[in-house]
């Protein structure tokens, strides 16, 4: 095989050639270069490269993808040398040119060198930051609460989202899917009563009315106009709560809200229609945005009957339906109505026809029913599909004389496709018995049968010539055959053909030929034949068989293309172009997750101006795709079902269009500019406070350095005994105890750089000997700082340079840290290292603060520190993992998370590997709600209690924050999982009603991503004694994530 993997063009490239042309043609990989690495990395074994190449996690260098889970082969030994194989033969192999340039010159100016680097890195750097805000940008801005105020803020025009304040989630899907309506925004906004009807409205109600009113204005003009990510609507909901049963329920009846606040705004805006028309109801806005009328025809007991009736929402059952279209021919229809029933008193049956259609058209999806024998509600998860766009022509009074025609050819097609289904089974489940087969197939096994031949008795003399015959042939072949399924096992058996051609066969066709005449159904004498059958008998029944099978083959693919004519004819029954004059279009879908007794709200609306659909999700809105809202929202496959679908007439959607040809930000500029002078003051107010509560949080931050915990000798060490009353101030000496600890850690290496100036120091003196030794140390780390970091191995945790280094710190940062270096009093070992301690000192404090901003110099340090802190609790999140002690895992992991997201913020290699952490927490939450659900079924009272506490103290709070972070699909996906686990108990029979009512409790929580306030224990600190120790421990977790064997760091 060493010939196959040369480079193409020396010898054996046509071999290598076409091993890679069947390595295209198996995995699809098109790279040759790819190809070719990934044979090599095999040693030339085709299905071993394919094994590399089809991993789940495999892909071609030229995909951009978001990081994902590491492959199973990924930290192998092999899956090493692969990645290594690519990589030389996708990349030139400058590193070493890199490293002999920079050998020969230690002594050049470090801030040429800092140029340069800067120069050649910048590149990469924007790359790497173009590609992490391609990722982000994928699904739009997640917001939530992070701990970093400027979280908070709304990011250009994008849409806001709202606070939950405990099982408030309906209210927010609903209001979302109204205020994304510009006509309902307009109205509510524009909302204003004369005085003398608001002193003459006495009524409770009214007054009510009139308060939700002011208090919905306040909240759709902060919705316009706040620079908030979230808005808050306690002051709306709190008028709402005493219209409800109780406002400590575990979720409001969705439905029912939605019909209140239809009533409450009709009321409302009643009171400004009746100053000019009283009573009239048909000038209310409300009622001319969202009501219509429909005639309903039918015959009672012989008696026809009709009336007209008003709509808002219109309610549709799902149990029995497939699609949109058939539950609303379910609603439309019911009973017999034709006039030859009608006349024989046909005891019900009625149509309904829609005579006015609102411009917005409500669905009420019946997704929920009571279960008589449960005594308890329970969800209906059927699927139900439903279009983007609906025509509601079928539905339309006008239409009716068309549709009743097309109805009754419906009818007439259902029941011709009942006749010609009946016919087919006839076919293809034939017989009298309980066992029926298809006709066609059973005609061919009576072929079958009478052209298998009798069985014929072989004499002994001929099996054993046979069997001679069969041994001189080749050994080999018997080994064969007498396996299990072998023929020579069963001599008498034999037919008599198999016998003459074994003995008529020549010893080279022996073995080949034995296999085939063994293989032969038609002459194997096992299967069932006629005793006696004569030719004339057996070409007669041949004969008629065939002519039968072949007829009646025909009649199946004639009844079958019948089927296939009427269910075409039945799908396009309706797509007359004169039934698609009156489009509706979706504009928004409520979503419920979980059971009839507790779930999670949410809405998907579609964003005209970026033509997508968005998903508002309480305090998150984020950007999504139709295929998202199909898997969410039809329902059949989880918890998750559409409940309500929102449609808005053609007109309306061409308005909404033509109002957004400018861009969002525009048409809410000019709307907030638009409003009266008391809400825009409003607007302005909330932003001011924002403002305050901005620089609020950044002064509390201020006093808070987020640092390791310091040693016993950092805490008393002092930069120098001779510092000046100028030099005590606070920060000065928060900067000396974190720059202090950093040169403490590396005192071992600054020690090594010391000793090493043997020679300058005795020839040329101390301050010869300094310059020598901070050349070399600051040349050696620019080095190390240069290097490509391997998976076992980050240079960062070595030293606080290489971190400064590799993150473009300022020149003057890394001279001061270096010179620190240097100055500390730690290095007082001999003579040499004190004179040159003393002179670092010296020039120290000739560093004035115009020479290095001490703020700055604070940040970077601050910034290191949270580095290693976040590395610790990696590590040590990691070996609990991998010691199966979860609980304590996750909570490291997820400070490792936050606390990392903070640096990743100020760049990509001011942290740690997002994705790596993100990996782990993510499976450490699914293995810990394994063993929290483990518990709770197991209906031992002590161990449910101990799996509530895990899933109210660890798992809950874990998955609300990461609901506030930027959420990546695998933590959505997995967060699915742990719901559905839970959800899955509802209403099961083996749980009595103690633990029913436990979970009743447990699941708002769950799924519902409110904003309570979360806290999560911090985990115990740990510090490193060194880098040597910190750096070993990296190495061996990350040889341990990647390898195969588990290994332990003491």
């Amino acid at each position: 095989m060493t010939a196959e993997l040369q480079a193409p063009g020396g010898g054996g490239g046509g071999d290598c050639q076409m091993l890679l042309n069947q390595l295209k043609e198996i995995t699809g990989i098109q790279d040759s270069a790819f190809l070719h690495a990934a044979l090599k990395a095999a040693n030339g074994d085709l299905m071993e490269a394919v094994t590399f190449l089809t991993e789940e996690h495999a892909q071609e260098p030229a995909q951009d993808t978001a990081a994902a889970e590491p492959s199973a082969w990924e930290g192998s030994a092999v899956g090493k040398q692969l990645t290594q194989n690519i990589t030389t033969a996708l990349t030139p192999n400058n590193k070493d040119d890199l490293r002999a340039v920079d050998a020969f010159r230690p002594l050049e100016s470090p801030k040429a060198q800092a140029a340069e680097r800067d120069a050649a890195e910048r590149p990469q750097e924007a790359h790497s930051a173009e590609n992490k805000n391609r990722s982000k940008r994928k699904r739009c801005e997640v917001w939530g609460e992070n701990p970093k105020h400027n979280d908070w803020r709304r990011v250009g025009d994008w849409p806001v989202g709202m606070k939950n304040i405990g099982n408030t989630c309906w209210f927010s899907a609903v209001i979302q899917s109204l205020f994304q309506l510009p006509e309902f925004r307009r109205l509510v906004l524009g909302y204003s009563l004369p005085q003398n009807v608001l002193e003459s409205c006495r009524s409770r109600t009214g007054k009510r009315n009139i308060a939700f009113m002011q208090e919905l204005q306040c909240l759709f003009a902060l919705m316009l106009g706040t620079r908030r990510k979230f808005v808050d609507p306690s002051a709306a909901l709190e008028l709402l709560r005493d219209a409800f049963r109780s406002a400590e329920e575990q979720q409001q009846d969705v439905s029912e809200f939605t019909h209140k606040l239809l009533d409450w705004l009709e009321d409302a805006f009643q009171l400004a229609v009746n100053v000019k028309s009283p009573g009239d109801k048909s000038e209310n806005p409300m009622v001319q945005l969202f009501y219509g009328t429909f005639l309903t025809e039918g015959v009672h007991e012989g008696n026809t009957f009709s009336k007209i009736e008003t709509f808002g929402q219109y309610p549709l059952q799902v149990n029995g339906y497939r699609n949109l279209n058939e539950c609303l021919e379910g609603a439309m229809v019911e009973g017999e109505m034709d006039e030859a029933t009608a006349s024989q008193s046909v005891k019900y049956g009625q149509e309904r026809w829609f005579t006015k259609l609102p411009p917005v058209l409500t669905f009420e999806l019946s997704r929920f029913e009571f279960n008589q024998s449960l005594g308890q509600p329970e969800k209906i998860h059927t699927k139900l599909e439903f279009p983007q766009t609906v025509y509601m022509d079928r539905y339309l009074y006008g239409s009716k004389e068309l549709i009743q025609m097309k109805r009754e050819e419906m009818k007439r097609l259902k029941e011709k496709m009942v006749v010609l289904q009946q016919k087919l089974e006839s076919y293809m489940k034939y017989g009298s018995g309980p066992a029926r087969f298809p006709l066609p197939d059973m005609l061919q096994y009576v072929l079958e049968f009478i052209a298998t031949k009798p069985a014929v008795v072989v004499s002994s003399a001929q099996g054993s010539q046979t069997t001679r015959l069969q041994s001189q042939a080749e050994p080999r072949v018997l080994d064969v055959l007498s396996q299990p399924n072998g023929i020579l096992e069963r001599k008498d058996a034999r037919t008599e053909d198999g016998a003459f051609f074994l003995a008529n066969s020549s010893p080279q066709q022996k073995p080949s030929a034995l296999l085939q005449a063994s293989g032969s159904p038609a002459e194997t004498s096992e299967r069932p034949a006629p005793r006696v059958v004569s030719e004339e008998e057996l070409n007669l029944v041949r004969t008629c068989l065939q002519r039968w099978r072949n007829e009646i083959e025909q009649d199946v693919q004639d009844l079958k293309e019948s089927i296939a004519r009427i269910d075409l004819s039945i799908e396009q029954m309706y797509c007359d172009p004169l039934l698609q004059q009156v489009p509706y279009h979706l504009h928004a879908v409520l979503v419920h997750e979980g059971q009839a007794n507790a779930g999670h709200y949410w809405a998907f609306i579609y964003d005209q101006p970026r033509k997508s659909w968005l998903k508002y999700n309480d305090i998150s809105v984020t950007e999504s795709s139709w295929e998202e809202l199909e898997r969410d929202s039809f329902g059949g496959s989880k918890n998750a079902s559409a409940y309500c679908l929102m449609y808005i007439s053609d007109k309306v959607s061409r308005f909404v269009a033509d109002e957004d040809d400018c861009s969002e930000a525009g048409q809410f500029q000019k709307e907030v500019e638009a409003l009266p002078p008391e809400l825009r003051h409003y607007i302005q107010e909330d932003n001011w406070r924002l403002e305050q509560e901005a620089e609020e949080w950044e002064e509390e931050q201020s006093c808070k350095i987020p640092q390791m915990e310091p040693s016993p000798a950092s805490e008393s060490q002092d930069l120098s005994s001779e510092s000046g009353p100028d030099q005590s101030s606070v920060c000065e000496q928060s900067v000396r105890s974190l720059s202090s600890e950093h040169a403490m850690i590396a005192k071992e290496q600054t020690a090594k750089a010391i000793a090493n100036t043997a020679d300058a120091y005795e020839k040329n003196g101390v301050e010869a000997a300094l310059c020598e030794a901070f050349h070399e140390e600051y040349s050696r780390l620019y080095l190390l700082a240069k290097e490509t970091p391997t998976p076992q191995n980050d240079a960062r945790l070595q030293h606080v340079l290489i971190y400064f280094l590799q993150n473009n710190a300022p020149q003057q940062v890394v001279e001061r840290t270096l010179l620190e270096q240097f100055a500390d009093k730690n290095l007082s070992y001999d003579e040499r290292s004190i004179s040159i301690m003393k002179v670092a000192r010296a020039k120290l404090r000739e560093i004035g603060p115009d020479d290095v901003d001490m703020e700055e110099y604070k940040r970077w340090h601050e910034d290191y520190s949270l580095f290693r802190k976040v590395s610790v609790y990696l590590l040590t999140g990691l070996e609990l993992y991998q010691n199966r002690k979860y609980q304590e895992s996750l909570t490291y992991l997820v400070y490792a998370y936050q606390s990392n997201t903070k640096l990743l913020m100020k760049g990509t290699n001011r942290g740690v590997n997002e994705s790596l952490i993100a990996l782990y927490r993510r499976k450490c939450l699914l293995k810990l709600n394994e063993v929290a659900a483990s518990l709770f079924v197991s209906h031992e009272e002590a161990r449910v209690a101990e799996g509530i506490s895990i899933l109210n103290e660890l798992i809950i709070p874990c998955m609300h924050l990461m609901n506030n972070f930027e959420i990546s699909k695998e933590d959505l996906d997995a967060i699915e999982v742990m719901r559905n686990r839970w959800c899955s108990y509802l209403g099961r029979e083996d749980m009595d009603a103690k633990l029913q009512m436990k979970l009743g409790e447990l699941l708002p929580r769950l799924l519902d991503c409110s904003t309570e306030v979360i806290v999560l224990k911090e985990p115990p600190k740990i510090r490193p004694n060194s880098p040597y120790d910190l750096c070993s421990r990296f190495a061996a977790v990350m040889e341990s994530i990647h390898g195969a064997s588990t290994v332990t760091v003491k």
